[in-house]
């Protein structure tokens, strides 16, 4: 006779939303990534850290996870501020896994709270404090621009004072 034996695995689907959740806790920032986040909201401020003038739109995160210039989709903000925003600022109290939307309404923003949030990276911005000499430049030394020779001005001996003439009126 003839004996098969087969084994089959099923996952719990509970088991398997939580494998997805942790994956999105420990995920590192990159495009394509889905995230999560604690989001809150803030309307103080005229020009972000980038230099640019706050508007809808714009969030602060920790530079060191989505550096200044990088695109987001952020879900479960809610209807009315689920979108695109794009991270043009950072704050003191904005570190590790948590985005600050600005909102020009300060009672908006206070009502907001802290809520969790998807976060999908569209565009990873550039973190200037990664950036270092380059392969080229380190075989291509020349290619690095020297800065001009400071120009001296000799002191003035005494009595060579330029005279001083009345201003025009």
């Amino acid at each position: 006779g003839f004996v098969l034996l087969y084994q089959a695995t099923i996952l719990d689907s509970r088991y398997a939303a939580r494998q997805a959740l942790l994956r999105e806790d420990q995920a590192e920032p990159g495009p394509g990534t889905r995230l999560r986040f604690t989001a809150s909201a803030y309307c103080r401020g005229e020009i972000t850290a980038s230099g640019v003038a706050v508007r809808t739109g714009i969030a602060a995160a920790d530079p060191d996870l989505l550096p200044t210039g990088s695109v987001v989709q952020i879900e479960k903000l809610g209807p009315k501020y689920d979108g695109v925003y794009t991270v043009m600022d950072t704050g003191p109290v904005v570190k590790g896994r948590r985005i600050d939307v600005y909102m020009w309404n300060c009672d908006e923003a206070v009502k907001f709270g802290l809520r969790r949030v998807q976060l999908f990276v569209l565009r990873l911005g550039w973190n200037p404090r990664n950036s270092g000499p380059t392969l080229l430049d380190k075989l291509m030394p020349w290619r690095e621009r020297k800065a001009p020779p400071a120009v001296r001005v000799p002191p003035r001996s005494p009595g060579t004072e330029l005279p001083q003439f009345p201003a025009a009126r």
